[in-house]
Parts: structure tokens; C-alpha cells; sequence
């Protein structure tokens, strides 16, 4: 694992306490077709400057984005002899150009997430358009070392409109020897037009045992790791988060009271809600909304396929969606969590209560 870089002035998005940054991370877990796709296209003559990587949260899209952005800043001559004998995207650790990356001071590399607000000391609720417009001056450049230049948006789902309209005009006027990662949770949601000027390069979630290998890389193992990796629905980050915040008590109780719908036992809801929306625990609340949303994409897939009337699809998704709502607009006011964990039920039991009977 390599050393968590020292020079960072402001804390840096997504971050997991003890846990390399995907710059940091040397090592790919699964995704090895994915990872041949990259390669094989650096190697060709038709390399697209632009790819859509998509894939649920905490699969690996970013640590794949970064490893291909060290390969491509390693390696910037794309017929060297050498590169036809690579097997996959590893580098060397010791080389200059991966030195700089694990230090977050690579001119060439671009990361853009949602910044940092000094004033209220937390991030923004989106990656904003003056983060996104930093591709100006980023491409209006010349290369740092006369190479490719490379920016990941890491996660384009986190566009506001004018930020994903300002992405657009650099993609529709792309710079020479320029590499593009535009990384999201959920393709369809993009703006059609990113879509269309980007490779698509979706991304399976990850196996039980890929993620079990990938909690032993992290000093995580027996059995409630493997547990963990059960409940994870294919990320590894959500299979840590379950082991080191309390994910799996949350997993649990959130099983119980939706064992009990379309009526959960409002006491327990109400305890449920005070455990998972305590700011001291920020993780069980995140958590929460993550594992609803991986229920309610179940639940639309299984009803699906039991032929239920679409209008039974369509309130699972008015659920996650008001959910949705309520949680950003929580975030952006500061406004009380409880209140949207219990909507949250109500909504669910209002949604099974229409329901028909299996």
C-alpha cells in the first residue's frame, strides 16, 4: 500500500481513513477485460480521447482511471517496443512520473471531484463548473512534460447543468494528446450529448471472492469479511465501510424493518433513524442511503421479472428518487437526517402497501 501523501492542504473527497486514495492504489482488483480494453487501445492507432466508465460506486473506476493515467504518463511514447510486451497497465512505483501522481503534483493529471468549501468546512453538494472549467487552462497549456495530459471527472454524476455543459465544449473540442475519464455511477443519467463523444467502458461489480481478495490486500479477513463482501452488491468500498463503520449492525437493522413491510414497527424505525442519521457517525448515514438504493434496484428487477404492472416499478423509483431530494437538500441546509430516514419508510411502506400480493 502506498504512503498517503503529505502535502494536501485541504481534505480530499471520498477519502477512507487508513485506505490508499485511487491515485494511490498500485494494485487492481477484477477488471481485467476492462483493463486489456485500455491497453490494447493505447497500443492502437484509434484511441479514443474521450471514455465513459461506468459502473456502480466503490467497484474501481477510479483506481482503473488513475492506472491508466500512470500508464499513459509512464509510457508517453505509444509505440515503444516495450509496450508491446505489456500484459496489463502496472508501472514501476520508482517511476518519476508515478512518484509525482502518488504525490497529488503531477501538472499533467487533472482530478476534478467536488471541491472542498473552506468556508463551511465540508464539500460542496456538486462538482461545480469552476471546478470543471479548470480544464481551460489545464489544456490551454503546453504538457508539463511534453507528453499526454489526462483529467478524470470523478463522478460526473456529480455535475450541476452548468458544470456538465462546460464539460461538454472541452469534449466537443478536444486538445491533442489529451485523455479524458469520465467516471459515473449511472450512464443513462448523463447529458446525451457527453455520452455520444465518449467510448463507453462499463464496468461489472465486483465478484464475493474479488472483493474478499481485495479486503485481504487491506488486512481484512475470516469471516465477517467474506460477510461483509456478501452484502457489499459488488463494491469494495462499500464492503470496507461496512466492516469499519458499523455497515453490517446498519445492514441488519435495515433488513428487519423492511422484513416488516408495507407496517415496520415505528419504535424501531425511530431508533434505527437516531443510530444512522448521528452526525458523529457520518459513514452509517451514507451507508443507509446506499444500501436502500441497492434494495430498491433489486426490488425493481425482481417485480420486473415477476411481470408486476409497470406502475409498480415506477413507485419504487418515486421512492428512491423523493429520497434522493430529500437527502441532498438535507446536506445543503444542514436540516435535520432523522426526518429523511424516516420519509424514507414511509415512503417504502407506502409503495408496498400498493403493492398486489405474490
Amino acid at each position: 500500500m502506498a504512503a498517503t501523501a503529505s502535502t494536501d492542504q485541504v481534505p480530499e473527497f471520498d477519502r477512507i481513513d487508513g485506505l490508499p486514495l485511487p491515485r494511490e492504489q498500485m494494485r487492481l482488483v477484477g477488471h481485467r477485460e476492462a483493463e486489456m480494453t485500455l491497453l490494447d487501445a493505447y497500443r492502437s492507432q484509434r484511441l479514443h480521447h474521450a471514455w465513459l466508465v461506468g459502473g456502480p460506486k466503490g467497484i474501481g473506476k477510479a483506481t482503473l482511471a488513475m492506472r491508466m493515467a500512470r500508464f499513459v504518463l509512464s509510457n508517453p511514447d505509444r509505440d515503444a517496443p516495450h509496450l508491446a510486451l505489456a500484459t496489463d497497465l502496472s508501472v514501476d512505483s520508482a517511476d518519476p512520473a508515478v512518484r509525482r501522481i502518488l504525490a497529488g503534483s503531477h501538472g499533467d493529471l487533472l482530478h476534478l471531484r467536488r471541491p472542498w468549501d473552506e468556508k463551511g468546512k465540508r464539500f460542496k453538494s456538486f462538482l461545480t463548473v469552476d471546478e470543471v472549467r479548470r480544464t481551460v487552462s489545464f489544456f490551454g497549456s503546453t504538457s508539463s512534460y511534453g507528453g499526454w495530459r489526462v483529467c478524470i471527472v470523478d463522478a460526473a454524476d456529480d455535475m450541476n447543468a452548468s458544470a456538465a455543459n462546460a464539460l461538454l465544449k472541452i469534449l466537443e473540442e478536444p486538445p491533442e494528446k489529451c485523455l479524458f475519464f469520465v467516471l459515473t455511477h449511472s450512464p443513462g443519467r448523463l447529458l446525451p450529448t457527453i455520452r455520444s463523444r465518449c467510448r463507453r467502458l462499463d464496468l461489472k461489480p465486483l465478484t464475493v471472492d474479488e472483493i474478499v481478495q481485495g479486503l485481504e490486500m487491506f488486512a481484512r479477513a475470516g469471516e465477517e469479511a467474506r460477510h461483509a463482501a456478501a452484502l457489499a452488491d459488488g463494491s469494495l468500498r462499500r464492503a470496507i465501510q461496512l466492516l469499519d463503520a458499523g455497515g453490517i449492525e446498519v445492514a441488519n437493522g435495515m433488513d428487519r424493518l423492511i422484513g416488516q413491510l408495507p407496517k415496520p414497527d415505528l419504535r424501531q424505525i425511530h431508533r434505527f433513524a437516531d443510530v444512522v442519521s448521528d452526525r458523529k457517525n457520518e459513514e452509517s448515514y451514507r451507508i443507509f442511503l446506499d444500501l436502500l438504493r441497492d434494495w430498491l434496484d433489486r426490488r425493481v428487477r425482481d417485480d420486473a421479472a415477476a411481470g408486476l404492472p409497470p406502475a409498480v416499478l415506477v413507485r419504487w423509483s418515486e421512492v428512491w428518487e423523493k429520497t434522493t431530494r430529500a437527502a441532498t437538500l438535507a446536506d445543503a441546509l444542514n436540516l435535520d437526517r432523522k426526518q429523511v430516514v424516516l420519509d424514507a419508510f414511509q415512503a417504502l411502506g407506502e409503495a408496498a402497501r400498493e403493492r398486489p400480493a405474490a
